[in-house]
This record gives structure tokens, sequence and C-alpha cells, in this order.
């Protein structure tokens, strides 16, 4: 009798975890205020973009691109980057981070699930091109 109650129980835990990682809540989005653009003159269809963005206490990016260069202080708290290709790195504040142009971010989030974290991101992108670009 206790092997056939494994036998039903097992494929039900299995179910039961699927679902719940289907139906888990989202990471919270960052919230992404622009604090200036600017056209760079001396590099045609360029221009200079400057961000600031704060992830909310667990809160995590979508994988995504840029398509241009991009520059990121962190302000406070501690935020975790990766690259494809790269090992994850966690930033706290005072430290930077580099994305290239084709460079795919899999991994942007808070490190913390209690307290919110803020970093400034300066891009240097062709003009008229969305600074975030999803990515597979």
């Amino acid at each position: 009798m206790e092997v056939a109650m494994e036998k039903i129980i097992l494929p039900i835990a299995i179910a039961a975890c699927a679902l719940a990682a289907q139906f888990a809540p989202a990471a919270p989005p960052p919230d992404v205020k622009e604090i200036m653009s600017k056209p760079l003159t001396d590099i045609p269809g360029k221009e200079g973009l400057v961000l600031t963005v704060t992830y909310p206490p667990g809160g995590a990016d979508q994988i995504h691109r840029h398509d241009a260069h991009a520059f990121v202080y962190v302000l406070e708290g501690s935020i975790v980057m990766q690259l494809r290709g790269a090992e994850p790195v966690t930033l706290k504040a005072g430290e930077g981070f580099y994305e290239g142009p084709d460079d795919v971010h899999i991994v942007g989030r808070n490190a913390s699930d209690s307290k919110p974290a803020k970093f400034v991101v300066f891009l240097v992108k062709k003009q008229g091109v969305p600074a975030l670009l999803p990515a597979k």
C-alpha cells in the first residue's frame, strides 16, 4: 500500500510544483525616469541618454539589450547584473557596470527583498531607437 501511495503522490507533487512556478507572481518592475537626452552633434546619428532606475524590493528587469554603450553607476542599495556568457556580479553603492551594444542583459535585479536599489544609467545610443529592446 505504501508503494502505491508513492506512485500517486509523486506525480501530484511534480504537477503542483510546475503549476506553482507558472502562477508565481512576477518580480515588481523597475521605475525608470528619463533625466535628459541630448544629440551628440560630433557623432552623427547618436545621442546621450541619462536615466535613473529604481528597483523596488525584489524588483527585476526582463531579459533585454540596449543597442548602446550603457554605463551604470549604483546610487543606493545593491543590484545583481549579468550579461549572457558572463558570471553575475553584485554591485553596491559607488560601483559601476558596463554593457556593450551587442550584450544581452539576462539578469538585472535588486539584491534585496526588503530595500529599494537605485542607479543611474548613461547610454550612448542611436537616435530614434528605444533605450530598451526585448531579447531572448
